[in-house]
């Protein structure tokens, strides 16, 4: 599981954050202040750090070369809206990104993937049985040929290849076509999606290898998968 380093002193923003981070499949550290976080860094690593610039007793940018010079780990800089110096400082410094207060979910975990993706500390390729995707062109093939899928279809087998050891919950699934397509989703459409997903890239979509039915629960992934 991937460890992130939440550095962010408004405690009700951190809350939501981690709620968030958490039901993405990430383990999230979180620190309140510029000395915190700096005696957390001694002593656990991290995967990517989200550090607000406005801290109590300092400020992020003296957080972001701690990071850099103890674990050297990607940085998302959490900025005010409309701090375009602090913007500016933070990319200069080397910082891979940066966010706006207050940011939409979805967004905030795109970029994360990209800056994961990026680093080499998140999957860029994924295979299983016949299932190959190549996540960093978005192209999947089964058998060696072309799938296309739709926005939604794409979106769903996300979830399963960034979470390849845990059940993933209707409810679950339900939040993420939701949010992808900008309207209600119900449960009776989310088994149409999944049915429609296991028709192009299974073998046998009525024996399923690939998501797997847990039932009274959700899907998980199959067995065997072979991220890179």
């Amino acid at each position: 599981m991937r460890q992130i380093f939440l550095v962010e002193d408004d405690k009700e923003i951190a809350k939501n954050l981690i709620r968030l981070l958490h039901s993405e499949g990430f383990h999230v550290i979180h620190a309140l202040t510029q000395s915190d976080a700096i005696a957390m860094l001694a002593d656990q690593k991290f995967d990517l750090a989200l550090v607000d610039i406005s801290l109590p007793d300092g400020n992020g940018f003296s957080v972001y070369t701690e990071i850099n010079q103890m674990q050297g780990i990607p940085v998302i800089f959490l900025t005010a809206s409309g701090d375009e110096a602090s913007v500016v400082t933070g990319l200069n410094m080397g910082a891979d990104d940066y966010i706006t207060k207050p940011f939409r979910p979805r967004e905030l975990i795109a970029r994360m993937e990209r800056v994961l993706r990026k680093s080499g500390n998140l999957v860029s390729d994924f295979k299983l049985g016949g299932l190959h995707v190549d996540l960093a062109s978005g192209i999947v093939r089964k058998n060696g040929e072309e799938v296309f899928l739709s926005a939604l279809e794409y979106r769903l087998l996300l979830v399963f290849i960034h979470q390849p050891g845990s059940i993933i919950t209707r409810d679950r699934l339900l939040n993420e076509l939701w949010d992808a397509a900008g309207e209600f989703v119900n449960d009776n459409t989310l088994t149409v999606y999944i049915k429609r997903l296991r028709e192009k890239i299974e073998d046998n979509p009525a024996n399923p290898e690939i998501i797997l039915t847990v039932r009274g629960t959700g899907y998980r992934l199959g067995d065997g998968h072979v991220p890179e």
